[in-house]
This record gives structure tokens, sequence and C-alpha cells, in this order.
């Protein structure tokens, strides 16, 4: 494929890193050759559908599956009663995460409605979804345990949160403080059960080849999945290959890995057949989590000019009835967002019979932001202040939680551009006040915030006798625009054009990477490929000035550039050669190099692997946002739309303006359904979802979005990591919600702490 790489400036080309380049996996995609997990042939494939629990607590009396097994193309139906032994994996797993650590068909217990059952596999879908549904089940049914607020009496404080947190948190005397504050707002704000719906569904095709397991697995984590199924089986974990080289988004229900991926693997291993399993659309609001409903209480204390002197969030959220420790952590950003001298968070969990929740796009800083957030809007009412002069009045130089300075923060930018841009300037504080024809107009704002995260990663760079370059990392696109921005970090540092980089991911038998999720990839990834690259054009400029035939024989390697598929004198350009001449004169042999990364944990360290071993980490790092929202509201129907959002973001360097552009208006897109859409519904008696599917469950669709105008603050950041980026895959939701409802409330006069933003929640 050929893609436009530069940008012509008076006859000079610019960085291919920075450029809006296309999509190098656009063509595959729109052309269908691109394969996702259920896409990939298999011969003599059989295929698995699951039946599940209709009642949220018990036990299975018996299962009658007689009728089923004389089902024509049925070849086995597996339940508890003939499942093989599976090994429990528990949440703090060193590789990946487990969805649950409740074994699947291991017993004969009953935790949750949706829970599996058993399987059904057939030569043909149809054949096993129509056996499936003949499975009878007698029940001993319990009273479950459904609601956060009946259960309260059984919250727990977690041992630990997701990054190693701990659940606790305090600073000062915040309770004392509060007291004498001038100025207090304390409120409690709740966020409902949300699932993640992405385009493709979960699934899994396994297949054994001796005692060797290959899944092609919709996953963000190929090396996570591999480790978990491989501890499930009790295998090692070289026994399993898992590949999936494109997924069709995730937003978080395909970081962990779920029960699916291993009864797949049980099923082919019992009936010696490749098998495929796909969830269907509403399996996904049962078997592979949710973000979980949180009850938060914020608490301010300010003076009279709403200088802050008191911080106060807790959070509830819930969990599963067997205490996975999965945590909703919305009180991270509350630690160190803005300037007070006294704060305390808090975090605990409630257990209900559900299943375990899970990471779903911005996990704990979307929620949380839409509590502290309004919170703050509700204090610049009370003390008479504007809610962006309230935040720079309380703007925080540096991170008052671990006493670091900032890598960088232009989050001040954020404010003034986006102010700026949405006419901030125009609206007048009192509600109701400002109108177009019949419809309420109102103006919110709030901050968006998510911190930068990088962790270890590896990658392979081969240079070929012909001039390319192949990329190899485990790594994973959910659409996000991997694919393209690890091919421009490798053709600009390898000097070799766009369409001769091929980029290999996805597949476990590739050098490890991390999961694809706390918007860490281009962070992680990227900078083991930027390594990597780098090591490779070192030894290419050793092969040149060691070459006696070559023009660049005996020059210093310092004096040397690969520009252009050409390695040459950095001074007089015309001295020099291909790099596939190079190589093809010294035999064919491949360049290759191979390089790990890891965060900076020590001062001056820049995240490679060889960096100085004595330094400690210097910098707390975050990634910026302030979001404004316009709304109109009908004031006799109370039906919300929202007529403009502007949003400027301060992110490091964008690798991609195009592909991070799209990135934060899907994100924003997402926070307007968290504000007035989106909720899983149960009943409230027996616990079945309700709303388990795309008709009943609502989410954004065109008439729902108006004008998005969102950009970016330059914001150099040389203390980040090597390539100074920060990541933009989830703070375009955070502050969303929150900005949204400030909004309403300036438009009605109707303060909603409860999302979503509904019209009964107006009628008052």
């Amino acid at each position: 494929m050929t893609i436009s790489t530069t940008r012509e400036i008076a006859g000079q080309s610019t960085d291919v890193i920075g450029a809006p380049i296309d999509r190098v996996d656009g063509p595959a995609k729109v052309t269908g050759k691109a394969r996702y997990a259920a896409d990939f042939p298999a011969a003599n494939l059989l295929y698995a559908v699951a039946f599940q629990s209709r009642i949220s607590k018990g036990r299975v009396k018996s299962i009658d599956s007689a009728q089923a097994a004389g089902q024509g193309g049925v070849v086995a139906i597996i339940t508890h009663e003939n499942a093989p032994r599976l090994y429990r994996v528990s949440m703090d797993h060193q590789t990946g995460l487990p969805g649950q650590t409740y074994l699947p068909l291991q017993d004969d217990q009953i935790h949750y409605s949706g829970q599996y059952l058993g399987m059904v596999i057939a030569r043909t879908f149809t054949q096993a979804r129509d056996a499936a549904m003949l499975v009878k089940i007698d029940y001993d049914e319990q009273a479950p345990v459904l609601s956060m607020e009946d259960a309260q009496d059984q919250a727990f404080e977690p041992e630990k949160m997701g990054r190693g947190d701990k659940p606790k948190y305090q600073r000062g005397e915040p309770d004392q403080a509060f007291s004498a504050a001038a100025v207090k707002i304390d409120q409690t704000y709740t966020t409902p059960q949300e699932n993640h719906n992405p385009m493709e569904l979960s699934a899994t095709i396994a297949r054994w080849d001796g005692d060797m397991l290959t899944l092609y697995n919709a996953t963000q984590f190929v090396y996570g999945s591999r480790s978990i199924v491989a501890t499930w089986l009790g295998i090692a974990d070289d026994h399993v290959r898992v590949i999936d080289p494109f997924v069709g988004g995730g937003f978080g229900c395909k970081g962990s890995t779920w029960p699916h991926s291993v009864m797949a693997a049980i099923a082919a291993r019992i009936v010696q057949r490749p098998v495929k399993f796909v969830l269907s659309r509403q399996q996904m609001f049962t078997c592979v989590g949710y973000r979980p409903r949180t009850i938060q209480r914020v608490a301010l204390g300010a003076d009279r000019d709403g200088n802050l002197k008191s911080i106060v969030h807790e959070c509830t959220s819930q969990t599963s009835s067997w205490k996975d420790e999965w945590v909703e952590t919305a009180t991270m950003q509350t630690r160190m967002l803005y300037a007070c001298p006294n704060v305390r968070t808090a975090q605990k969990l409630v257990p209900l019979n559900a299943n375990t929740p899970t990471q779903m796009r911005a996990p704990g800083h979307a929620t949380g932001t839409f509590a502290l957030e309004v919170a703050m809007d509700e204090l610049a009412v009370a003390a008479g202040v504007d809610p962006v002069q309230l935040r720079l009045r309380n703007y925080a130089e540096y991170d008052h939680e671990k006493t670091l300075p900032f890598s960088s923060k232009a989050l001040r930018q954020c404010y003034q551009q986006a102010a700026d841009r949405f006419g901030w300037n125009q609206r007048t504080a009192q509600v109701g006040s400002m109108r177009d024809g019949d419809a309420l107009v109102g103006y919110g704002m709030a901050t968006a915030i998510y911190p930068t995260n990088q962790q270890e990663a590896t990658a392979k760079i081969e240079i070929k006798a012909n001039g390319s370059a192949t990329v190899s990392i485990a790594a994973h696109d959910l659409g996000t625009g991997a694919y393209t921005i690890l091919t421009q970090i490798a053709s600009q540092t390898l000097g070799i054009p766009i369409e001769q980089v091929q980029v290999k991911i996805g597949d476990s038998d590739l050098p490890a990477a991390p999961v694809a999720g706390g918007s860490q990839t281009t962070a992680s990834a990227g900078c083991a490929v930027l390594a990597a690259a780098k090591k490779a054009v070192a030894a290419l400029k050793e092969r040149a000035v060691a070459d006696e035939q070559s023009p660049l024989f005996a020059k210093k390697t310092k004096e040397l550039a690969v520009q252009g598929g050409r390695i040459l004198v950095s001074d007089t350009p015309s001295i020099g050669e291909t790099i596939s001449q190079l190589i093809s004169r010294n035999g064919g042999r491949p360049i290759a190099a191979t390089a790990t990364t890891q965060p900076p944990s020590k001062p001056g360290d820049t995240g490679d692997s060889s960096a100085n071993p004595q330094n400690l980490e210097r910098y707390s790092k975050y990634a910026w946002g302030a979001q404004f929202a316009e709304v109109r509201v009908d004031p006799i129907l109370r039906r919300v739309r929202i007529s403009r959002m502007v949003a400027a973001f301060a992110a490091g360097k964008i690798l991609n303006p195009k592909t991070a552009h799209s990135q934060i208006m899907g994100a924003i897109v997402m926070g307007v359904g968290m504000a007035l859409l989106e909720q899983t519904v149960h009943d409230p008696q027996r616990g079945q979802v309700v709303t388990d599917n795309l008709a009943d469950y609502l989410v954004p669709v065109n008439p729902d979005i108006a004008s998005i105008d969102c950009f970016f603050v330059d914001e150099p950041d040389k203390f980040v990591n090597p390539l100074g980026v920060k990541g933009v895959g989830e703070i375009g939701i955070t502050g969303v919600a929150a900005a949204i409802s400030n909004a309403v409330y300036h438009a009605t006069g109707i303060r909603v702490r409860d999302l979503p933003i509904t019209i009964d929640k107006l009628l008052g």
C-alpha cells in the first residue's frame, strides 16, 4: 500500500512523527481483509453456545440435557458434572487479570443471574443455540442481595486498589477544617452500572495440537490472556499461544480474561476439534464485566472567596458476592487535582449477587470527576465565584499527594483556550437566565484529567536486504491507531518510508507488551519501538563504517544519519548509499535489534532499561483537559439536548493529530452517553438484566450529538518518557458528565446528582 507520509515545506519534508498520517490498517479493514478473533478459519470447526442461570442465588438441583443431546448436530454437552478441573487465578496474578476468580463449571453453586451453567457443542452455531434452549435446569433458589443500599452493613474496605494504591488517604485535618469553613458543600452523587458494548462481540476460537493450545481470542492483552488461561488449565504459559491482530473495540471489557476463553479451550480438548465460542449481545451484559454502580459523598469546605480548605471524597462501589476486590477508584484524582491542605479519600466495596465489575474507559476517573466536578460547581454557586475562576483559584502547581512536581501541566491554558473558543464570557451566572426561543440554555464546564501510564515492553526490529523493516511487538490495536503510530515511530527513526515498514502485533509469540488499557500503548509499546529502532540504526552505522566498499567507510558514526531509505553523512547528504545496498553487499544479513523499555522509576531515567539504575522517580505525570458544554432544555418536556461541546487537552506530544482527535471525539461521545443515556437496569427481585440489548440500553447516536470542537494545547514534556507522550484514549470522557450536569443546572436550576440525567429527574 502507498500512503502519503510527509508534507513539503520550502522543499523540505517535515517529520513523520506528529503528522496526520492516514491509518495504515485502513485498507485492510474497509476491504474485509482484517481478521478479527472469530474470523480465523479452522478445519472441522464446531460451535459452542452457553446456557446460563436464570436465578441470582442458589444451587443447581439437576440439569436435564437429554432432549438437547438428541438434537441433530450436537456433539457434546458440558456442565459442572463432566467438566475438567480448573485452577484458581487470583486478582493480583502477576501477568494478566482474570475477569473473575470464581471458576466456571466447577460446582453447583449459583452466585448471579447469567452465570454459565454449561455449554452445547454442535456442528453449526444454529444447532448449538437451539439445543442450548432445550436444556432444563431445576434450581434450589435463595434470596439474593441485589441492592447496594440493602447491603451497606456488608461494606468492606479493600486491601488495595488497582495500581497498588491504598484505599484510604489523608493529609491535614479535613474534618476540623470542614467544620470551620465559611462555605460548605456536602452531597451524595451516584453513577449507575454501565456496560461496554463494543461493536465486536467477545469471542474465542480454541484449537489443540497435541498439548499445545492456540486461542484466537478477542482481547486487549494477548500475554495476559495466555497466562490466565494457562493457569486456569494448569499448564505452562508457553503451551498456549493467543492471536488477535485486530480488536473491534473493547473499552476495557477485553482487558481482563473471562471464563468463555477457558470454556472454549476445555470444549476443544473434550471433542478433539477446534471450537468457536462467540458471546451474544445479551451475554455481553452478564459475562464480561461492567462499570460498577457508585455512591459517592463529596464534602468541600472553603473560605468566602472559594479557596478550598477541606475536601472529603468517599466512594462505595459494588463487587461480586465472592468479594473479588475490583475497585472503581473514583477518589484518586481528588487527592491531587486541587491545592488544598486538608484532604481525605476512602473507598469501600459492597458484595452483591452480581458478576465481578471491570475496567471501563477511564475507570474511576470517569465516575470520580462527575462527583468532584459537580461538587466544585455547587461550591462556585455557593461562594458566588465563576466556575472557571474557582478552579484557577485552587490550581495545584505541584502534586500535593505525592509532593512531586508535574512533568508538565498546561491545564491553565486548557481552561483559557477552551473558554475563549466556547464563548464562556457570554454566560450569565443566574440560573434560567439564558434562552434561545423557548429553550432554556445552560453553560457548564469541568476539569478533565487522567494519569499517564507506562509499563515494560519489548520490541524487535528487523531491517531486510530489500530495505524494508518489520516491527514485532505483542501490542494491540482496538481501532485506536496503534498500527499507524508504531509505524510512524519506526519509519522516522529508521529513516525508512512508511510503506516499507510492516508492524506485527496481537500475537503472544511476539515480544511482550502490556495490556491495551490505561492509555498506555503508545507510551509503552511506542517507547520500546523507538529504542529498538535506535539500536538498529546504530548497528547500521557500525556496519557502514566498517565496510571498505561503502562510501561511509571509516567515517565517524556520529556524523551519519538515516533518511529516505539511505544512510548518509549528515552534513553532506550526497555521500551515502541506500540501506538496501549496504545490507545486500554484506551477504544480505538483516539488521536485527531488540530493546526493552520500562517506566522511569528512578530520577533521570529515560525509560530505557539500560538507563542509570540509581535514580528515583521525580515527577507526577498526568494528561489534562477542560470540558465546556452547552445544553438546551425544553421547558415543558424537559428534554435535554447537547448543542455544543468545546474541549481542550494537554497530553504531551501528539504523534498523530488525526487519530488522536478521533480518540478524543469518541470519548466525548461516550461521555454524553454517560451523562444522559446509559444505565444497566436489573429486575429488582430476580437480578436479571432487563436492558440487555442495544434497543433498551441507550447509547448516543448521530441526532444526540451536535457540535464537538476538541483540540490539543501545545505541551512539550521532556520528562514523561522518551516520546513525550501521555496518551489520549481515556481522558476525553473525564469531566464530560459533570460539564453537562452543570450546564443542565445552569439552564433549569435543578441539580441532578444521579446519573443519567433523565426527564423524570427534571420534573421536580
